[in-house]
């Protein structure tokens, strides 16, 4: 029998998916609150994210350039979405600061960054070139003393880690009173990825708003904005820590609404819709874009400097 739910301890599941971006993987949903999984978790966590993630994912140990553009980007656009809510916090933590883009636009930006990052490759790479105060290592697994952080960011790592709940119960510690958590996941009631690539290896658990929102009023945090990314596939939670709520740990029609999502997802559909001709699109533009704005870069911190420059 699968492990219960991590959000509402449940043991009444459903099998949603056989089938991942990388070939037989089950998926479970549960029919109490929503939440979906892998089950059995097809991976070893600690040694898949510091040894191979980053070259099963990119195919490298450390990032390239064009790498550094592409996140360079997708920093200042995380910065947009979060910016509000850091304004006037000082001590902000980023957990899977990856090549340290984001944290090190961050220090530009005049706040005292603290990361961690699990990946020895990346980790490393950033504190050489940027000269940022990365922990390599897995939050799990480390200590800040109770209250260090104004402000904490995760963007794309909740779905790798192996207990959500506890991850969360760790980070309200870490924050002061009234302290930011600011979570990225994937959406898994996204339509615009191709079906097979719903789920993979590396994503344990799959979030919607309404079981992300429910994992965090569970863990002491009150939901402060929910975002939906314009083309469906990403999820931002905005929340403050506050007290730990005893609200009840279901969500009435949540498992009937992701289970027809993902169900009605199919090759036809998908092919029948705008995604995957504009992400084609998309990708080509992206190609073009990264030749001609990193040819003249041979070095990381410059391709920083002067994206962060033209914002």
């Amino acid at each position: 029998m699968t492990n219960p739910c991590n959000v509402c301890h449940s043991t009444d599941f459903d099998e949603l998916s056989n089938v991942g971006r990388d070939g037989a993987l089950r998926t479970v949903i549960c029919k109490n609150c929503g939440l979906v999984w892998s089950d059995p978790f097809p991976i070893d966590t600690a040694e898949y994210y510091q040894k191979n993630y980053r070259i099963l994912y990119k195919g490298t140990y450390s990032p390239k350039i064009k790498h550094i553009y592409r996140a360079a980007n997708v920093a200042i656009e995380r910065y947009k979405r979060l910016e509000t809510h850091l304004a006037g916090k000082k001590k902000v933590l980023e957990i899977g600061s990856g090549g340290g883009e984001f944290s090190y636009l961050l220090t530009k930006k005049g706040f005292d960054v603290s990361a961690i990052e699990p990946n020895e490759g990346y980790g490393n790479y950033s504190k050489e070139q940027y000269g940022l105060n990365v922990q390599i290592g897995f939050a799990q697994n480390l200590e800040f003393t109770a209250g260090t952080f104004d402000f904490i960011t995760m963007s794309h790592v909740l779905e790798h880690v192996d207990n959500p709940t506890t991850m969360l119960e760790k980070l309200r510690t870490w924050l002061k009173p009234n302290g930011i958590l600011a979570l990225e996941v994937p959406n898994v009631e996204a339509v615009c990825q191709s079906p097979k690539s719903t789920f993979h290896t590396a994503h344990l658990f799959n979030f919607n708003p309404e079981t992300l929102a429910l994992l965090a009023e569970k863990t002491g945090f009150s939901v402060v904005q929910s975002l939906v990314s314009e083309d469906g596939g990403n999820l931002t939670l905005i929340a403050q820590k506050s007290e730990i709520a005893n609200a009840p740990l279901a969500i009435a029609g949540n498992y009937e609404k992701v289970f027809a999502i993902v169900k009605n997802h199919t090759v036809l559909n998908h092919y029948l819709s705008q995604f995957p001709y504009l992400r084609l699109l998309g990708k080509v533009r992206k190609i073009f874009d990264e030749r001609n704005a990193t040819a003249k870069f041979t070095d990381a911190k410059q391709v920083l400097d002067f994206c962060f420059s033209q914002k």
